[in-house]
Formats: structure tokens, C-alpha cells, sequence
């Protein structure tokens, strides 16, 4: 491996820990400013974070591969997230930025359901942490499933220890990193390297279908849908074989946006609620330039490996291969630094939120209410630890799937939260009882989905992505049962 790989990541190992030194001088002496921030991000901060915080390895991973394995009817999943994210930034993120001030400044989502339903008030901050804790270890366990497939491609047999494969010594290379400056700095950490990590992984999906497409090898345009057609002439076609289920599955992910607390958190910290305009505009900018680059690399990146006869084995290591292939070792280890970005960008936003749930709803509602902000600030951090080691040890199987841990993990967050959030922030007779009733049953709806295979086939057809009937449950169970209860005390006005 080239000495310029090894000094670009260096590069960029130390810039994030120096960030992590940074925050935690500025902004952890108080469990606001450790979980949230201070509630004080600038707009571009708010909005590249959240960006950064969702794409995560999917983005230059996940994504990529579909696309080269399938073709472009993958393109739709991209699509149907476009168009959630810009729903989440318009309906949710003001009147949650809002709302979660005015009842009790609460600084999780599991605390500001609490307060906004005051008679579910203990069965809504248990459960929905619960919730948060499991799946997130799930969901940060296919970021470093990412990162050890990034370092057993790119590093194979430089790294591994004692017997330790590149891949296990990859998760925890990537764990180490994120923890350290995580457990330092906090929200404002895993924020100010969110930007940052943003700003590398657009660069990063920028530069690589275009060199891909137009450098050696690559033959432009026309050669690659030339080439493309040979390979299979429904390749390039947006609904070749796609039925109206697989259509659905497909963008029904941007379902997922409302219930994702790593996000939606993100509006919890901005500024004021004026700005959240501004971060919305600069993060769907952000986020329609990043997708369609990781859709031109997965189309483009397929005709390039067939032209020039590569063999890919694992569909979603293009970016790893190409990057190796077609760069010099600097720019390779600033590829390398934006896969990782996206992967470490993701984990620490997990990591922190349930660390945030673990320390106000689990340590501060059972063990210790009168905790101060010191010790609180202290369990936070113990937690970040404890979650990522549980991550850790799902990731150990090297054959798992990226896009198939997160597509479950997406799910759960959706349906569970999704509905809830929404109706929470916008309909005014919605009762407690009707609360818990969406939570539970958008969750149970989703494994039990799972577990059935429903999401691989369904009724002798093709699957349907267990997010969508998950979704339909859990908003149909807090309307009804919110209409067949009454909560004293909770229909209060709701800002619009």
C-alpha cells in the first residue's frame, strides 16, 4: 500500500480526533450542551450533519452496489429518499425545533414524548428507548460492517494482528476512531465532523464518476451505454421489471425519514427556528448532488468494470476497487477518508443518541433522578462506549450485507416513530394511549415482517419492504385509539 494512502487517512484520523479536543473545550459542561449542543448549530452545521449523519456507508457502499448489480431501477430507492427528507425538513423540523424547547427543553425524543403526553408519560420514555437502544446497536453495527469491508478490500493482509482479520481489525480500528472523538466532544463533535465528513463525501462522489466515466478506460457516455446495452439491455431502463409492489418497497424508504432520531435530532440543535429554511435548503442541495453521484458511480462503475474485465466480487465494494484502480495514493486515501467519513459521520450521530436515551431515560428515570449534569455528562459517555462494543460485536460476521442491515434497522425507526412524530407535532387530539398503542405496534409490525420473510416474498409475489406495512399499522393504531380514549390534560395547541 502506498505511503500516500497511510498519510492521507493520518490526515484525516487527526483532524476529527483535533475536532473532538476542540468540542469538548466548548461545549460539554452541561447535558444540553453534551447531547444537543446547546441547541446552537448554524444552519450549514444542522443541515450537513443531518445529511452526513443518514447517508452514512449506504451512500458510497450500499447504494452503488444495487446499482451495479441491478441496474438503474435501483435509482428509485434514491428517489423516494429525496422526496422524505424534503417532506422531514418542511413538516417536522420546525415544530419539533419548537416543540421540544417549550415542553421541558427536552433533549431526547423519548423525554419530549414524555412531556408531550404526560399520562403515558413512563410507558413512552421506557419503551421508546428501548427501541432506540436496540435498533441503533443493529444500525451501527452496518457502519463498521462498512468499515471492515473497507479496510479488508483496500488493506488486505497489511493490517491484520495476530491471527485478527483485516476485517475484525477494521471494526475496531473504525470503532476506536469514532469513540474517541465522540466520548470527548459530544453533539458538537459528532456535528462539527459531520459537516466536515459532508463535505469530503460530496467531494468524494463528485470526482469519481467523472473520472470513471471520462478518464482512461472509461470511453464516455456513449461507450458506457453502449457497453451497458451489451451487458443487458434493460440495464439503463427505470422500470424494467419493476411491479407496482417493488415500486412501492422501493420508495417508500422515505417513509423511514420521520422516525430517524440520529436525524431528526439534528433539528432539535439548530439555532432558532427561522433558520431551519436556510439548513433545509443547504441539506437537500447537499443530498441531491451526493445521491446522484453514488447513482452515475454504480451505472458507470458497472461499464467500466466491464470494459476493462474486472472481476468484482462483492458488488459493493466499487467504490473501494475504483478508487484503488484509477487514482494517485493521495487522492486514493482521500477516497478512502470519504468512505470512512460516511461510515464514522453515521455511527457517532447513533452512538450519541442512544447514549443521550441510555442517560435521561433509562439512568436518570430509574437509578438516579437528581444526577448532576457532571455525572450525567459522565454516563453519557460510559454509554457511547457500551453501545458501540455491542455494534461491534453484531458486525463480526464478514458476510453481512450493508444495505440489508440497514434497510431493517431503517425500518424499525420509520414505522415505529415516523407516524408518531408526525401526528405528535401536528394533531392536537392525540392521546397518550394512542401514542404507545403506534409505537408498539410499528415495531412488532416490522420484526414480525421480518421474521415471516414477508420482506422477500409476499403472497407468491415479490416482497414489500416491511417499512410500509409498518407505517399504515402504527398510524392507523394511534388515530384509532386515540379516538376511543380520552387523556385529560394532552390536547394542547399544536403550532403550525
Amino acid at each position: 500500500m502506498a505511503i500516500g494512502v497511510w498519510i492521507s487517512l493520518a490526515l484525516y484520523f487527526v483532524l476529527m480526533i483535533a475536532i473532538g479536543f476542540y468540542a469538548w473545550r466548548k461545549s460539554t459542561a452541561s447535558s444540553e450542551e453534551y447531547m444537543l449542543g446547546g441547541r446552537n448549530l448554524p444552519p450549514s452545521v444542522a443541515a450537513l450533519s443531518a445529511g452526513a449523519s443518514d447517508m452514512s456507508g449506504w451512500l458510497l457502499l450500499g447504494l452503488p452496489g444495487a446499482l451495479f448489480a441491478s441496474g438503474l431501477v435501483q435509482a428509485w430507492i434514491g428517489i423516494g429518499l429525496l422526496v422524505g427528507a424534503l417532506v422531514n425538513w418542511i413538516v417536522v423540523a420546525p415544530r419539533l425545533r419548537e416543540q421540544t424547547e417549550r415542553y421541558d427543553n427536552s433533549l431526547t425524543i423519548p423525554q419530549f414524548l414524555a412531556c408531550r403526553f404526560p399520562s403515558r408519560a413512563f410507558a413512552l420514555r421506557t419503551v421508546s428507548a428501548i427501541i432506540v437502544v436496540v435498533f441503533f446497536a443493529v444500525y451501527t453495527a452496518s457502519g463498521l460492517v462498512a468499515g471492515g469491508k473497507l479496510f479488508s478490500s483496500a488493506f488486505s493482509g497489511l493490517i491484520s494482528v495476530g491471527g485478527v482479520s483485516d476485517y475484525s481489525v477494521g471494526i475496531w480500528l473504525t470503532l476506536g476512531i469514532v469513540l474517541t472523538y465522540t466520548v470527548i466532544g459530544g453533539f458538537l463533535a459528532v456535528s462539527l465532523t459531520d459537516f466536515v465528513q459532508g463535505c469530503i463525501m460530496m467531494i468524494a462522489l463528485v470526482l469519481m464518476p467523472v473520472v470513471v466515466l471520462f478518464g482512461s478506460g472509461g470511453g464516455g457516455l456513449s461507450q458506457a451505454s453502449e457497453t451497458l446495452s451489451t451487458v443487458d439491455p434493460n440495464f439503463l431502463s427505470w422500470t424494467h421489471g419493476l411491479t407496482v409492489v417493488g415500486f412501492l418497497s422501493a420508495v417508500t424508504w422515505g417513509l423511514g425519514y420521520f422516525g430517524q432520531p440520529h436525524i431528526i435530532v439534528r433539528f432539535m440543535a439548530v439555532r432558532s427556528v427561522n433558520e431551519v429554511s436556510t439548513a433545509r435548503n443547504i441539506g437537500m442541495s447537499w443530498m441531491a448532488i451526493s445521491l446522484i453521484g453514488a447513482i452515475c458511480l454504480g451505472v458507470f462503475g458497472r461499464a467500466y468494470a466491464v470494459r476493462n474485465g474486472l472481476d468484482i466480487k462483492d458488488a459493493e465494494t466499487i467504490f473501494i476497487v475504483l478508487a484503488d484502480l484509477l487514482f494517485h495514493p493521495l487522492i486514493t486515501g482521500f477516497l478512502y477518508a470519504a468512505l470512512l467519513a460516511a461510515i464514522m459521520s453515521t455511527i457517532s450521530s447513533q452512538l450519541l443518541v442512544s447514549s443521550s436515551s441510555l442517560t435521561e431515560d433509562f439512568y436518570r428515570l430509574f437509578l438516579h433522578k437528581e444526577a448532576s449534569e457532571q455525572e450525567s455528562v459522565l454516563i453519557g459517555r460510559i454509554s457511547v462506549l457500551l453501545v458501540g462494543i455491542a455494534a461491534a460485536i453484531i458486525a463480526g460476521n464478514p458476510d453481512s450485507k450493508v444495505l440489508g442491515l440497514v434497510s431493517h434497522a431503517w425500518a424499525g425507526f420509520g414505522a415505529a416513530f415516523g407516524p408518531l412524530i408526525i401526528l405528535s407535532l401536528t394533531w392536537a387530539r392525540m392521546s397518550g394511549t394512542g401514542a404507545v398503542a403506534g409505537l408498539v405496534v410499528g415495531a412488532v409490525t416490522v420484526i414480525v415482517w421480518i421474521q415471516l420473510g414477508w420482506n422477500s416474498s409476499f403472497m407468491g409475489g415479490p416482497g414489500v419492504y416491511e417499512i410500509l406495512p409498518g407505517f399504515v399499522a402504527s398510524w392507523l393504531a394511534i388515530y384509532l385509539v386515540s379516538l376511543a380514549t380520552q387523556s385529560t390534560g394532552e390536547f394542547r395547541a399544536i403550532n403550525t
